[in-house]
This record gives structure tokens, sequence and C-alpha cells, in this order.
């Protein structure tokens, strides 16, 4: 037999898999302990259990990743593809693929430059999907009933705004107290925002405010969930994230950005001692102008009353018509009272009692005719209806069913009163009624 390349001790140990993966995964636990890797995500994917999966790569290699829900939950940022990381963890094999992974036990950014990248790429994103549309904007109330302020309720920033808005004009405000940094903090946001415009007496305007810190204290504005709350309120949303310079997603989205949270305020209300000097300035303004106009209107009315005859000589013409008029009427009266006479007295000429008392007379005579007409049509009504009527009694007396009796027949009830018909009809021990012409017998079967 040929020699083989290589020589096979046949009393090695044998291993079984299993051993081999856990040796495996003792040496580089052991080897390794907790390490910092550097890389890029790639893959990224979260189970429904909350654990986190993806791929760290750079352009050599790739190490799989994992991260439990424990941890997951505690991230300040949402981890996606393309984010640059430094992922702080321990080194151990995964024996169900025969593959290495680190299982991260922290996990941040490589340097703000990451972050602003993933950032600009979000923006891009909601800006493309017309979130930042200039159109989308609403405007401010002017004067608010109620206002809505999103922050934590401990801080300055809430004093600032609760004094700033009392100082200015003091309205009703409603405080939704939120986490506005760390685990949650983006969903507490969101779901504030919604509530706000779910609630039946909402806000007139609301207040979406934080103080200042660095990019990542800040990233919960950035989510894009918040985003997407403050895209579609139907409430104006101020945005008051942070300091003057600092920019986030939400600012790009609410109806107007403050570049803090005492200007959010100034914003949000007027101030009253403005508005009531502005309000007496304009009834001055209304006062004087209506004094003008009413200066000017009588100019126009003298200079057109200069132009218009004197009111006697109007009534001279028609107080002379008057006169004339009643002269006529004395005149024309009697003349036509007479002629009124004349006509009255050559209608009775043509009046002759003679005549009407011989309407009369015929009228009379034509009403006894119709009168002994009616008589006699009525008496022969009456003779008719009661020789149908007799016919009638002769019929009904011809099928009457006790006439069949006397022949002999009989008819035969249950103890309902019921015919009985047919020999099928009655039951055994059923006592029944036999009616003959003479009366009623009780039998029983």
């Amino acid at each position: 037999m040929p020699e083989t390349a290589m020589n096979f001790n046949h009393n090695q140990p044998v291993y079984t898999v299993s051993e081999v993966s856990q040796k495996v995964k003792r040496i580089v636990e052991d080897h390794f302990g907790i390490i910092r890797i550097r890389g890029e995500i790639s893959g990224f994917k979260q189970a429904s259990s909350g654990h986190i999966y993806f791929r760290l790569k750079d352009d050599q290699a790739v190490i799989d990743g994992v991260m439990w829900r424990g941890t997951a939950g505690k991230l300040p940022f949402k981890a996606e593809d393309g984010l640059e990381v430094l992922c702080t963890g321990k080194i151990t094999t995964y024996p169900g693929k025969s593959s290495y992974q680190i299982v991260v036990e922290r996990m941040e950014p490589a340097g703000a430059g990451a972050l602003m990248a993933l950032l600009e790429k979000r923006r891009k994103q909601l800006e493309e999907e017309g979130l930042f549309k200039a159109e989308r904007k609403k405007s401010l109330p002017f004067l608010p009933r109620v206002v809505g302020v999103i922050t934590s309720p401990t801080g300055a920033v809430i004093r600032d705004i609760l004094h700033r808005i009392a100082d200015r004009f003091p309205v009703h405000v409603i405080i939704w107290p939120v986490a506005v940094q760390g685990e949650g903090a983006a969903e507490q946001i969101a779901a504030a925002i919604a509530g706000f415009n779910a609630m039946e007496n909402a806000p007139d305007v609301l207040i979406v405010a934080r103080g200042g810190g660095s990019i990542e204290d800040l990233w919960a504005f950035n989510e894009e969930i918040v985003v997407r709350a403050a895209a579609n309120s139907r409430i104006p949303l101020i945005s008051a994230v942070g300091h003057e310079t600092d920019t986030t997603l939400i600012d790009y989205a609410s109806d107007m950005r403050a570049p803090t949270p005492t200007a959010a305020a100034e914003m949000a209300v007027p101030v009253r001692e403005e508005l009531w000097l502005a309000s007496k300035q304009l009834d001055a303004r209304l006062t004087a102008a209506m004094q003008q106009q009413l200066a000017r209107r009588q100019e126009i009315l003298a200079g057109l009353s200069r132009g218009l005859p004197k009111p006697a000589q109007l009534l001279q013409t028609a107080a002379q018509r008057l006169d004339d008029w009643s002269e006529r009427l004395l005149t024309a009266l009697p003349a036509s009272i007479a002629r009124k006479e004349q006509q009255l007295q050559l209608l009775a000429a043509h009046l002759k009692p003679q005549l009407l008392l011989t309407d009369i007379s015929k009228a009379l005579e034509r009403l006894r005719e119709l009168q002994t007409r009616m008589q006699s049509a009525w008496v022969r009504n009456v003779e008719t209806r009661i020789e149908k009527l007799n016919q009638l009694q002769l019929r009904l007396e011809s099928v009457n069913y006790r006439r069949v009796l006397e022949r002999g027949f009989a008819l035969v009830k249950d103890a309902s009163g019921k015919l009985v018909t047919s020999a099928k009809q009655v039951k055994e021990n059923e006592t029944l009624s036999i009616v003959f012409k003479d009366g009623e017998l009780k039998v029983k079967t």
C-alpha cells in the first residue's frame, strides 16, 4: 500500500463536535476578554424578542455582532445600516454556525461625524417624503386659549416657559412630562404630541422644548418617530430644542422653530400690555377718523343744501293746488249726489211687486209637485226592499242545517264543539255530542 502523506495515530483522543465547539469557545473568550471594535454596521436586524443582530465590517473583514434586549433598549440612538460605531463587548463563538461573534455590551457612534452623517442621511430621506415642505406649515394662533408644553417636568426649561408666558399674557398651560433623552425618550415625545392632538379640548398651540446638550443628548429629537409625529400634528407646533446653534430634525418638521424655550413662549403668546396699548391707539385713530368723516359730511351737506329751493317755496305750490281741489270738490259733490238720485228713481220705476209674487207662486207650485213625486218614489223603494228581504229569508231557511236534522240526520261534535266529519277524527274514550232535531246527546266512544 502506498505511504500516506500523514501519519495517523489511532491513539489520539476523539472529540465530538460539541466538545470541539466548547473548547474553541473557551480559548477565544479566555484570550480576548473585553474588547472594543470599530466598524460599519450592515445587515442590521431586530428580532421580535428585542435582541439585535448585525455585522461589523471594514474594508477587509466582517464579524457578527449581537446585542441582547436589555442592552439594546438602553441605546441613546437608533442603530442602522451604514452607521460607523464603536462596540464594547466580549468575543465568543456561536456553535450553531461554527462562527465567532462579539456580544456587545455598549455601542456608541464612532465620533460626532458618524452621527452627523446618519443625521444628514435621515434628513434627506424625510425631506424627500415631503415632511419638511413649507406648504405643510401651519400659522400660529394670534391669541391661544391653551398652550400645551412637552418637556421634562424638572429643570430650567419648564420654569422659563411658564414665567415668560405669565409675564406676557397669562393663559392656561398644560404640561405633558416626558423624558428628553435616553431610553424611551423618543417614544414618549411622539406619544405626547399624538396625545395632545387626540384630546377633545386640545391646546391651540404646542411647544416641544429641551435645553442644550451634545448631539447625543439631543438625539431623541432626531428620531424618525418624533419627526413624523411633529409633521402629522394638526395643532401648530413650535420646536425649541437645544441652543440657538443646535439644529435637530424636529425643527424642520415643526411649524415654527424657536432658538430657545423662552423664545418659544414669546412666539406662542403676545404681550398683553402691548395689545392694550395698540388697542388704545387704534381706538384713538378710529375716533379721529370718525370725527373727520363727520366734518367732511357736514361740509358736503351744507354745500348741497345751498343749491336746493327753500322748503316754504316747495310748500306754496302744493298748498295752492290743495285749495283748488277743495273748491272743485265742494262744487262736484252735490252734482254727483243729484245724478245718483236720478238713477235710483229710474231703477225703482222698473221694480213691480206683482211680478215678484207671480214668480213666488210658480216656485211653490213646483215645490209641491216635487214633494208628491218624492213620496211616491219612497213608498215604491220600501216595498221593493221588503220583497227582496223576504226572498233572502226563504233562501236562508232552505240552507238551514236544522231542516236537514228534521229529515233524520244528526251532527257530531267533539268536546271543544268542533264538527266531526270523519271516523278517523274520533279518539278512543273521547266524549262526543250528537245533535238531533229535538235535542243533544252526550256519548263516549
